[in-house]
């Protein structure tokens, strides 16, 4: 017997309790459920009025926890709209697939009249041949006779309204029960649908920390002060993700656990430690410091074409890069959205970072660290004989950039994202990600412009 699929999809703008009700009462009655967000809509021009990252993120909390539930995040990522027929294929291998729709949407039904048989692309043969899950909310009407051939009806007395809750923000009235607490916060502490661009830095009180712990284990002091912090280790639901070492270890904490959506607090034990907060300044105090700064940075989006031409997608806090795989010198054409700015760079390879990860490999390679705030990516060449005297770009923060390998037979490229080897790539693409973010949480004392001074005027 195939496994019954529930693809629960919507705008989820912001999505609301009313929302995790209905997914929880669908896990009742199917194995597993699909809530899917979508991406832009000509019909729905208010999706775009905040950003996919806040989206994500207010999805992944909101239905956090639900047993049988998943979210998929593949519309936002790539800034599309799935038809109801393309998630059909989407899906159909994993089981057979159930449509959720409201009651508003089969309305008129038995007239052909509906707004599945009126809006939907080939919504005629969808009614006839697609199995849908017709969710009731409180207080409207069912007529028997408008429901689809092939349904199942899911009775529900929830309600509640995106729309409504994004009037509530506008004019600044509480929203307590229309969303979880999670996606109140955060939406608090961004200012979204405040009808202003939101925050990127905003202050950050964290009163009960619950915490997870990542520790440097070859690292003696991080050892230590892990086990002096110990206490504060959450249960299965952490609110802050507590990372002792250096910046590596933050890079690899951030890679593993940026889905749990919750901040990370990093105590350096290490050199430099641009991504952490002073070690003496946070074990000879409260822990963690009640006024802390709190920065949303965005993962980078790569994807790779490996030498089968197969392709392959990664996450990257920090930045991606190719190399030269062999004794040859790298060749390799550079576009920008999709213009050739460098037709042919000779040199070990090119590298593209965050304003945040300038200060790792990029800097390594003789590019000048950026303010973590810079709305910029960074484009930087290792080794480079050609172009003469090109080292370095500024991007601007939307750009998507390309490498390709010339001749990769003779001269094979290495793809990196983020430190992790992707194997031998012909292609590599990369882009902020619309999805994929990490909040990180800085004492008031910590000055990440200070330590980049540092490195720009070295003391003799």
């Amino acid at each position: 017997m195939n496994k019954t699929i529930a693809v629960f999809g919507g705008s989820f703008n912001p999505p609301g309790v009313h929302h995790r009700r209905i997914a929880e009462e669908l896990s009742r009655h199917f194995d597993e459920v699909y809530v899917v967000p979508h991406g832009p809509r000509p019909d729905k021009i208010m999706v775009n009025d905040v950003d996919s990252i806040y989206r994500a993120t207010m999805t992944d909390l909101t239905f956090r926890g639900l047993k049988g539930v998943q979210v998929d995040l593949f519309d936002l990522e790539q800034a599309t709209f799935t038809r109801t027929h393309l998630l059909q294929e989407r899906f159909a291998e994993r089981g057979d697939v159930w449509h959720v729709v409201g009651t508003d949407l089969i309305e008129s039904g038995k007239n052909q009249q509906s707004f599945v048989h009126q809006a939907w692309e080939d919504g005629r043969r969808l009614w006839e041949e697609y199995r849908f899950a017709v969710v009731t909310r409180g207080g409207s009407g069912l007529d028997p006779a408008d429901l689809p051939p092939l349904h199942k009806l899911i009775r529900l007395n929830s309600e509640g309204s995106s729309a409504i809750i994004r009037e509530k923000l506008f004019h600044r009235e509480p929203i307590s029960g229309l969303v979880t607490a999670e996606v109140a916060k955060y939406i608090e502490r961004y200012g979204l649908y405040r009808g202003r661009i939101p925050n990127k830095v905003t202050n950050f009180a964290l009163q009960d920390p619950q915490v997870l712990i990542v520790a440097d284990e070859r690292n003696p002091k991080a050892v230590d002060w892990s086990s002096r912090l110990a206490g504060y280790r959450g249960s299965e639901n952490p609110n802050l993700v507590l990372v002792i070492g250096g910046d590596g270890t933050m890079l690899h904490a951030i890679q593993k656990y940026w889905g749990l959506r919750i901040p990370f607090f990093g105590i350096n034990a290490g050199h430099l430690g641009f991504l952490m907060n002073d070690a003496q300044e946070i074990l000879e105090g409260t822990f963690p410091p009640q006024d802390l700064v709190l920065r949303q940075m965005p993962l980078l989006y790569v994807e790779s074409l490996d030498k089968d031409g197969e392709w392959k997608t990664a996450l990257s806090f920090n930045d991606a890069w190719v190399e030269r795989a062999s004794s040859q010198t790298a060749w390799i054409e550079v576009k920008i959205d999709g213009e050739v700015r460098l037709p042919k760079l000779v040199g070990d390879g090119v590298l593209v970072s965050t304003a945040a990860g300038s200060t790792a490999y990029a800097r390594s390679m003789g590019a000048m660290p950026l303010p973590s705030e810079t709305p910029a990516l960074l484009l930087v060449g290792s080794n480079v004989m050609s172009p003469p005297n090109w080292k370095s770009a500024f991007l601007s923060l939307d750009s998507h950039v390309e490498f390709r390998g010339m001749n990769p037979e003779k001269r094979p490229l290495n793809g990196y994202a983020g430190g992790f080897w992707q194997g031998e790539v012909q292609t590599m693409r990369i882009r902020l990600s619309r999805i994929a973010a990490a909040e990180l949480a800085f004492s008031r004392s910590h000055d990440m412009a200070e330590k980049i001074a540092q490195i720009q005027f070295p003391r003799t």
